[in-house]
């Protein structure tokens, strides 16, 4: 029996033993909903994984590209070929990335959410499959394609994971319930460190399995994703099937009372029912919807180009840079994974009271000082011994203002910003670009770190404060609103809100006065007891009157 009191969950509580600690649930979470997210962030997981797995075994993996290549030719390699085989491998992840994620929208839109995830599983299996065999087989190729396969399978979880939980999850939960996306990311990539380490995975032998363990979230999620239900949301508005849509509301709720739920998809399935079919190039073109795109492009930018990557790739050797040992700056290195994990759990309950713009903005901004931090620690390591602990704390400071805004806030609000017919495309455009920026910073990074060298920051120190500006003056606030709320955010130029109604502005005439009950201190001209906005034909401007209060939203 289950023994949850807050859930009627026996379905899946009978299935998995294991969540019958859920004995005391917040209000609309549910035991079917925590099983439900658990079984899709495994694909963030796998994302975080993958991310951070090739870092450690960097140096025994160039060798035994070495050593395939002499017993292939007769010959010794060149150092240039070798690193480029070995840029190739590493880059390569973010090339199948960037195929992945521009598949996601017609893949949400043809298998659904939950089918496409599970199709994407195969991807999975295939990629780590041919990395953990890759040394057995004597074979750089199928290293190569492996890595291929599995940026395949993460650039598409990282598309239609945060889709599906911005789907299934309460409107009061959605961004804390968004924010594990990153908590899954940063839990994989913390444990591909650990794993990778030299008494673990991080050996001549260990290798292979360290990178083919990557077949295990795979086939976990592929057990796990058929108890779940499809999106109600893809169910309703995609698919026209309501009966189905309300079956899986109700096992998500665990309760019939889904009145309010179905009455607000309907809302949005009527007030977009123009945009059930929108691909890519027609969101693009739509201008109602290009300034949402452009700051989901953003948003993805601002997390990519903030120079996280440069630090989850390249951390070793740039505390090796600062002065550290070689093995202290790898301990160091599972320090940041280890930070990521406890400041992604912090910003959980922060993202439905503090919001997700007012995060993103101190997440940017102590990156943006933490940078500068960096830099100056790396031009004056050689004066004083004591500077490299500033290093060390100046970037894990980095990724704890990372792991506040940054790291999780562009996965779910792309999804957030738009209704259900242009979500997918609008995150397939998201994720090319994420993925694009990830696969520029891998590619670009080394040779910035030779070329600059101690002022290698400097140029993720000028883009932060280009994306907090941006932040600051474009992007809305998304906590506690639907969507139907968000959308109509932007269509500020056609329709105005007075006394709780939608008038468009067409209907009013130059000329006419509109009122609205505000307090007064809201107004402009609060030192009138009362005020209203008259339309000119040339201007706007507020007078004071006697009955009641207007509100500006003009």
């Amino acid at each position: 029996m289950c023994y949850s009191s807050c859930c009627n969950c026996q379905e899946v509580c009978s299935v998995w033993p294991a969540l019958r600690f859920l004995q005391n649930c917040q209000e609309g979470l549910t035991c079917m909903l925590v099983f439900t997210i658990t079984a899709a962030v495994l694909g963030m997981f796998q994302f975080g994984y993958n991310t951070g797995v090739i870092n450690a075994p960097q140096k025994i993996i160039e060798e035994f590209i070495s050593e395939v290549y002499r017993d292939r030719t007769g010959k010794y390699i060149t150092e240039d070929f070798r690193n480029l085989l070995w840029s190739v491998t590493v880059s390569i992840f973010a090339i199948g990335g960037m195929i992945g994620g521009i598949s996601a929208g017609t893949i949400a839109n043809r298998l659904g959410r939950k089918g496409g995830l599970l199709v994407n599983n195969i991807m999975g299996i295939l990629g780590g499959a041919l990395m953990g065999f890759s040394k057995l087989s004597h074979s750089i190729e199928m290293l190569i394609f492996g890595r291929l396969f599995i940026g395949f399978n993460c650039g598409l979880n990282t598309a239609l994971v945060p889709m599906y939980l911005s789907e299934i999850s309460p409107l009061t939960l959605r961004g804390g319930l968004g924010t594990l996306n990153q908590l899954a990311l940063t839990i994989g990539l913390f444990l591909s460190q650990v794993f990778g380490v030299q008494f673990a995975l991080g050996t001549s032998t260990g290798w292979p399995y360290l990178l083919g363990i990557a077949v295990i979230p795979a086939i976990l999620q592929l057990c796990l994703l058929p108890f779940c239900p499809e999106s109600p949301r893809y169910l309703l508005i995609s698919k026209q099937q309501e009966s189905l849509a309300r079956e899986a509301l109700q096992r998500l709720r665990s309760s019939s009372q889904i009145e309010d739920d179905i009455e607000e998809m309907k809302a949005e399935e009527q007030a977009h029912q123009q945009e059930v079919e929108i691909t890519m190039w027609q969101l693009i073109k739509n201008k109602s919807l290009q300034l949402p795109l452009l700051i989901g492009v953003v948003m993805q930018l601002s997390q990519q180009l903030s120079g996280i990557n440069a630090v989850f790739y390249y951390s070793t050797n740039l505390f090796m840079a600062a002065g550290l040992s070689e093995t202290t700056s790898k301990y160091v290195t599972i320090g940041i994974g280890i930070v990521m994990v406890i400041m992604t759990l912090v910003s959980i309950p922060l993202m439905d009271r503090a919001g997700r713009r007012t995060l993103h903005l101190y997440g940017l901004g102590g990156m943006f000082i933490f940078s500068i931090f960096i830099t100056i620690s790396l031009l004056v390591k050689f004066l004083y011994e004591w500077v490299m602990y500033v290093s060390v704390v100046s970037t894990l400071s980095f990724v704890v203002f990372f792991a506040i805004g940054p790291g999780s806030i562009p996965w779910m609000i792309t999804a957030e910003l738009f209704s259900q017919g242009p979500r997918p495309a609008a995150i397939s455009i998201a994720m090319l670009v994420n993925w694009f920026a990830n696969f520029v910073v891998g590619l670009v990074f080394p040779m910035m770190l030779f070329g600059f060298e101690s002022y290698t920051f400097l140029p993720f120190t000028a883009l932060l404060a280009i994306f907090w500006t941006f932040t600051y003056k474009k992007v809305p606030e998304t906590k506690n609103k639907t969507f139907e709320e968000i959308a109509a955010l932007f269509r500020r130029e056609d329709v105005i809100n007075i006394n709780g109604m939608n008038i468009p502005r067409k209907s009013i005439q130059s000329g006419e006065f509109l009122f609205e009950d505000k307090p007064v201190e809201d107004c402009p001209l609060h030192h009138h007891h009362h005020c209203q906005l008259e339309e000119l034909p040339t201007r706007k401007k507020n007078v004071e009157v006697t009955p009641n209060h207007l509100e500006d939203q003009l």
